[in-house]
């Protein structure tokens, strides 16, 4: 078989061996539990307020409002069930807004709230998945506590307005969060330029690794912990911090954002490519996502009269690894929810496809691709004729 092309950046990006080797010492002999007092805890303690400022400095906070936790997910969690039941505790009301097109870190948490008595709207997007902010406007109500929009769509990779959108929570007394997992690698974090009062990472997604997130929230937001034990990261989330993972997370960062006008440009390049030689190619091809405002490695097609699953095992079988949509919901019979809500009708939704570029890809990769695919396709549309 000939070399494996990635293009599944979105789902997963691979260690980046700087940040391996930032965090060697940390899975080694620097082994310390940061709340020991011993010289190993200190030595562990100091890596993590190092982290804790280089990430603050990243996102133009304080240390101070910076939460590590396990993952985007768990970040989302907590930001979302955080502020809506400290908020609902002190009877500020019992309503929150999503977007539809949310990850369903962001949908399910408010699914789990309305069965404590919680209110969600889910506000509805245009067929480019954007969320407009009169139509958030609209929504809002004396009760609504947090509003929650992605920063960068991870399917259709559609950025969201979160600067006016923020502004319009804020002109009503709103909190908003936005999961920000998609755009580390790629968008300012500037959370003063977004506005935003909380703001969710993942290092697996810029090239640092698995099993360690971040929340940001702003100074003065009331959120209560959910997870509940010892005294860790100012008693707002409990549990031994994975130093090493925090380490290499914090790392990610820095060289990400250092480095994100180049990576873009890179990205750029391949992912236009990719789009402008497949709807040249393939009959019937349908772009998804905004034409400009969409994240610079995201290329999402549909392609009627093709099934997304064959499609896949087709692509993995030529050593192209791509995707349908969000790895969180793989095996999913049902077609994306994003895509609903865009408009795209379900047996169009059925041959969808998500190709995100990243670092190691290159031009001759691209064309093996746009040579292989459209045949592929062919093929399928035959064999369902």
């Amino acid at each position: 078989m000939d070399e494996t092309i990635y293009l599944d950046h979105a789902a997963t990006t691979p260690l980046d061996p700087r940040v391996l080797e930032a965090m060697l010492p940390y899975l080694t002999g620097r082994f310390g539990n940061p709340s020991s007092i011993h010289r190993l805890g200190r030595e562990a303690r100091q890596a993590l307020d190092e982290a804790r400022e280089s990430v603050a400095e990243v996102l133009n906070a304080s240390p101070q409002e910076i939460i590590f936790t396990s993952s985007g997910t768990e970040a989302d969690n907590l930001a979302i069930q955080g502020v809506a039941q400290a908020l609902s505790l002190e009877g500020r009301g019992n309503h929150i807004i999503v977007s539809a097109i949310e990850h369903h870190a962001v949908l399910h948490t408010g699914d789990y709230l309305e069965r404590f008595g919680f209110q969600v709207t889910r506000l509805p997007v245009d067929g480019y998945g954007l969320v407009h902010p009169e139509v958030l406007e609209e929504a809002i109500r004396p009760d609504t506590l947090l509003v929650s929009i992605m920063y960068a769509n991870n399917e259709v990779g559609t950025i969201q307005p979160i600067a006016e959108l923020a502004e319009v929570a804020h002109r009503h007394g709103v909190y908003l969060h936005t999961d920000a997992v998609q755009a580390g690698g790629a968008l300012s974090l500037d959370v003063e330029a977004l506005g935003v009062d909380l703001l969710s990472l993942s290092a697996h997604k810029f090239y640092g690794p698995r099993g360690v997130g971040v929340l940001y929230v702003r100074r003065g937001v009331p959120l209560l912990p959910q997870m509940h034990g010892g005294g860790q990261e100012r008693g707002r989330r409990a549990s031994t911090e994975n130093v090493a993972g925090i380490v290499g997370l914090a790392v990610a960062l820095r060289l990400a954002q250092e480095e994100r006008e180049a990576y873009n440009a890179h990205c750029l390049r391949l992912r236009d490519r990719l789009i402008a030689g497949l709807l040249e190619r393939v009959p019937g091809a349908r772009l998804n996502g905004h034409p400009t405002r969409r994240l610079p490695n995201n290329a999402h097609f549909c392609f009627e009269g093709v099934d997304g699953e064959s499609l896949l095992v087709r692509l993995d079988r030529e050593g192209i690894c791509a995707s349908g949509g969000s790895a969180c919901t793989s095996g999913a019979l049902e077609p994306s929810h994003v895509l609903a809500a865009m408009g795209v009708p379900p047996e169009v939704a059925r041959g969808a496809l998500r190709l995100t570029v990243g670092r190691q890809n290159t031009p001759e990769q691209i064309e093996r691709v746009l040579d292989l695919l459209p045949h592929i396709i062919e093929e399928l549309r035959g064999r369902a004729g």
